[in-house]
């Protein structure tokens, strides 16, 4: 096992196009490091430099005591787990266990020992003489993990690992990567661009956008405190209520305290801080009036969506259990002072 860091790390194509802009991180040993941000903002490509499957135009990468700028992937000692599996089809799963073991002149006693042990860990055991065509979208997954855990390497890195796989597969997967990186602890840098995924594996989460870092944290540090409007919308399903404090919006909530309706503020509420009620807000409370557009209704709980006022910015409050709430209808919701964001409309920074 290892640690990893990144220091201003850069990476600039042809034409001047800058994809990684000066990326510093600190990947503890052992540590589950998810890296989260929408398609384009240079998660992969950060991933692929550390695995020396793209060239980094400055910074460094180092791997353990190593600086690995200039060292082929082999030489890097890590393993890669591919979102397309990138499992040999003509091969059975043993052996594509195998071939990167024999492959390094491994001694067949201690290949058929990794492999045991790792087709044990996965439950896989059963599939060892089958071929992948043989296999379920889980099972090849479930091989692919297993071909990076023989190699026993310094450090996991995986690309997107769960995008092939249906909601099932995906909730049973995730449970089983944290299972096995909590046995393990091994090292492992993951990417993703969905914020569930992230959340519920993840030690620290690094929040990409536009090839710069908008902030480190835990789980709960990044929904509890986001440092930028950023990641304010981004983390949280549905996403965080964010209402300028300008215009309509000035006039949306009752019983603000001056000190945070600035204008030029950006005021933030999650929605499952909204609480529906007919009484006007307490101490330590705001309240809002607001117009219901739609309703969506998954069972366990339900999604009000509207406006605030008559025609004023979009609002969502999440309640529990069925609504019978239709489109049209006014309601009064409240929520507490101390649960409120407010961000600089200008810089996108929090500002309280």
């Amino acid at each position: 096992m290892a640690a990893i860091t990144l220091s201003d790390v850069r990476k600039v194509y042809a034409g001047g196009v800058e994809a990684v802009k000066g990326v510093s991180i600190d990947i503890a040993d052992g540590e589950f490091l998810v890296l989260v941000g929408p398609s384009g903002c240079g998660k992969s490509t950060l991933l692929r430099m550390v695995a020396g499957l793209e060239t980094i135009s400055s910074g460094t990468i180092s791997i353990g005591e190593r600086v690995v700028n200039r060292l082929e992937p082999a030489e890097r000692d890590i393993a890669m787990v591919f979102q397309n599996y990138a499992l040999y089809p003509h091969m059975t799963v043993r052996q594509n266990l195998e071939y990167g073991l024999k492959n390094r002149g491994m001694a067949k006693d201690e290949r058929g020992r990794r492999i045991d042990e790792a087709a044990k860990a996965l439950e896989i055991a059963q599939l060892l003489d089958r071929r992948p065509r043989q296999l379920s979208g889980g099972q090849r997954q479930r091989v692919a993990m297993g071909r990076a855990i023989v190699r026993e390497p310094a450090a996991f890195l995986f690309d997107e690992p769960l995008s092939n796989l249906d909601a099932k597969l995906r909730v049973q997967m995730r449970a089983e990567i944290r299972r096995l990186q909590s046995s393990l602890r091994t090292t492992s840098l993951y990417v993703t661009h969905d914020q569930l995924e992230a959340m519920t594996l993840a030690d620290r989460i690094v929040v990409l956008n536009a090839g710069r870092v908008e902030q480190i944290g835990t789980p709960m540090e990044l929904y509890e405190r986001p440092a930028s409007l950023f990641v304010a919308g981004f983390i949280g399903s549905p996403a965080m209520n964010l209402v300028p404090l300008a215009g309509a919006g000035a006039q949306a909530f009752d019983n603000l305290p001056a000190a945070l309706a600035e204008e030029g503020r950006v005021l933030g509420v999650r929605p499952e801080h909204l609480e529906l009620t007919d009484r006007p807000a307490g101490e330590g409370e705001v309240g809002l009036a607001m117009v219901v557009t739609s309703v969506e209704s998954v069972g366990a709980e339900s999604f009000l969506h509207g406006a605030l006022g008559e025609s004023g910015p979009a609002i969502a409050v999440r309640i529990p259990g069925y609504s019978r709430v239709e489109p049209g209808v006014r309601l009064r919701a409240v929520a507490p002072r101390a649960l409120l964001h407010v961000f600089d409309q200008t810089s996108g920074r929090r500002a309280a």
